[in-house]
């Protein structure tokens, strides 16, 4: 049998080292490639693994390890800081969609009892596939993916009381009824006994566990955490998960969170797949082929349902603009695979056949299935139809006067420069691109307007032309060059200081006859030579090394220059830098010494 379990095992792993990556390149989830595998495996497939059921409770603690995790992420801090976002926005798209979802369920004759329950699970997304699509696409930052965030963080909270209503809604057929008054006292007085122990002992379990510097027991530690609050609170008839989220809360605020949640991600990540797997193998193809319109019907009542709420959220209480409302709702509108754990509980409960479980998974499967795609056709609707462009921004008008130097650019190493200007009473004029930059700079006085110098007109109206010199201090490197060739261009008389990021960079400026600073080498000097004396050199000694290794560094940039678009050259010339370095430092030492009497 443990032979059987093995090779089991090994189909898993192969199975899904060759169809998750696969999934990922075609821009699928790593979701859907694991329900892939599921399907092809399982009893409705090739029939590899004919009973999924040992699996699936196996995997189940993956669901409860991302409970934990989920957990891990709610501190009462955070929850705070994202009221609005959350509470609001969250609690609308859970109720309205859950609203629509249950007229519509009620339609098949099921009990209003078990439409909720199946609706409130049907309205949550998947917030691993959500977060994935979004972190792939750089749209976390943009206003519908912190919309999403929130909503999906309200979806996990909502999800823990779901899981809890379950037992109390349906009628157990492994213990012939409902909760009973006293195994609803027994269950509050568990929930008690978890939130003592964690608000009073588990901080101090972990110090005493860290204190032996043991991470194998650190780990241990963590999954009885996981495991142990789960039992308890499955030993009263609740969720094992919430059981697991209440230890994550309990938790989040400890100094030891970070290192918990490192320790308890390869499971997660691991028994999670395997849930997902189990979950595809019971997918019944054969219910699905011979009910295909009620199956896509239930697929497009979905999408469409939660897609019209999300949108009207978006534009109403977010107040985003239509296209990020329309993003928001094709990044949520699908199912999540907390509605799988929903189903099987469901069934599990009594609260409907497995059937319908079968159905539902289905839909659910499809609609995350079909999520890249509509993300794909809305991209594409996009381009074909892009908006105006926006007015560009309008900028400064810039006072007549006279400046003696221009700086392009308002930094961090463009105000070291403007306030040396200042101390020595030198009138300059700064440009910066940054609205936030140029507020924040006038705020202490500093000669700065907002405009993009690397434009010409807007040099042309800081008169560059009647500087004296140019100092270029941006912090992106291409930027920094394109205001050096327009300087070149346009104000060849011009003295001009730029900012370079390293050789290479330097050595293209070089080419446009501009002085290069490297932003980093002074700093780096002086650090090397407060290693010097902090080892033991005597500071003037430390600050004459400090002198040659500029000199002498300054002197072969100029020699790489020469053969800078050479790489074997340019090695051969560092490999001998070395060498001429340590005979410096050599030389000087020998000097000091024989003039020591």
């Amino acid at each position: 049998m443990a032979h059987s379990g093995l090779i089991d095992l090994l189909w898993f792993l192969l199975a899904s080292v060759l169809a998750v990556p696969l999934f990922r390149r075609l821009g699928l989830s790593a979701v859907l490639g694991y329900l892939f595998v599921g399907l092809v495996l399982g009893p409705f497939g090739l029939r590899v693994i004919s009973s999924p059921e040992s699996m699936l409770t196996i995997s189940e603690f993956g669901v409860m390890m991302m409970l934990f995790v989920i957990g891990l992420e709610l501190s009462p801090t955070k929850l705070w800081q994202m009221r609005q976002r959350i509470f609001v926005a969250g609690s609308l798209q859970v109720g309205l969609s859950a609203l629509g979802l249950f007229a519509v369920l009620r339609l098949f004759d099921l009990s209003w009892q078990s439409a909720l329950i199946l609706a409130v699970g049907l309205a949550l997304s998947s917030t691993a596939v959500v977060l994935q699509l979004l972190a792939e696409r750089k749209e976390l930052a943009e206003p519908h993916g912190k919309s999403a965030f929130g909503i999906l963080l309200f979806q996990d909270i909502v999800a823990i009381p779901l899981l809890a209503a379950i037992p109390l809604l349906g009628q157990s057929r492994a213990s012939g009824g409902g909760f009973t008054g006293t195994m609803v006292l027994e269950a509050i007085g568990v929930l008690l006994l978890v939130v003592l122990l964690g608000r009073f002992a588990m901080r101090r379990l972990f110090r005493a566990v860290a204190w032996t510097q043991m991470r194998e027991i650190f780990t241990a530690t963590a999954l009885l955490l996981v495991i142990g609050t789960g039992w308890l609170l499955h030993s009263v008839g609740l969720s094992m998960g919430l059981g697991a989220f209440l230890a994550g809360v309990l938790t989040a605020d400890s100094e030891f969170r970070h290192e918990i949640e490192a320790q308890v991600d390869p499971f997660k990540g691991l028994l999670l797949g395997l849930f997902f797997i189990s979950v595809g193998m019971t997918i019944n193809l054969p219910v699905i082929a011979g009910e295909p319109g009620l199956i896509l019907g239930g697929v497009a009542a979905l999408l469409a349902i939660k897609a019209l709420v999300l949108y009207a959220l978006g534009l109403r209480q977010a107040g985003i603009g239509r296209r990020q409302a329309l993003l928001l709702a094709g990044s949520m509108a699908l199912g999540g695979e907390f509605a799988f754990v929903v189903f099987a509980d469901s069934v599990k409960y009594g609260l409907i056949e497995t059937v319908w479980r079968d159905r539902l998974v289905a839909v659910v499967g499809i609609s995350i299935a079909l999520t890249p795609f509509i993300l794909i056709g809305l991209q594409a609707l996009f381009k074909r139809n892009p908006e105006p462009e926006a007015a560009e921004p309008a900028y400064d008008a810039i006072e007549d006067s006279h400046p003696r130097v221009v700086i392009a650019g308002f930094g961090r190493m463009g105000q070291i420069v403007g306030r040396m200007l200042s101390a020595r009473r030198i009138p300059f004029i700064a440009l910066e691109s940054s609205v936030d930059q140029v507020a924040m700079s006038r705020k202490f006085g500093s000669m700065i307007y907002f405009g993009d110098p690397s434009r010409l007109e807007v040099l042309r109206s800081a008169h560059v032309a009647q500087a004296e010199l140019l100092i270029i201090a941006a912090d992106n490197p291409e930027v920094n060059l394109k205001i050096a060739r327009l300087a070149r261009r346009h104000f060849p008389h011009l003295r001009v200081i730029a900012r370079a990021r390293n050789r290479q960079h330097a050595f293209r400026l070089m080419d446009l006859n501009v002085a290069a600073i490297r932003e980093t080498l002074y700093s780096s000097v002086e650090i090397g030579k407060m290693a010097f004396i902090g080892l033991g050199m005597p500071q003037d000694e430390a600050e004459r090394s400090a002198k040659l290794f500029l000199e002498h560094d300054e002197h072969i940039l100029a020699e790489q220059y020469l053969v800078h678009d050479n790489e074997a050259a340019l090695v051969a010339s560092t490999e001998e830098a070395y060498r001429e370095l340590e005979a410096l430092f050599d030389a000087d030492r020998k000097n000091r010494d024989g003039a020591q009497p």
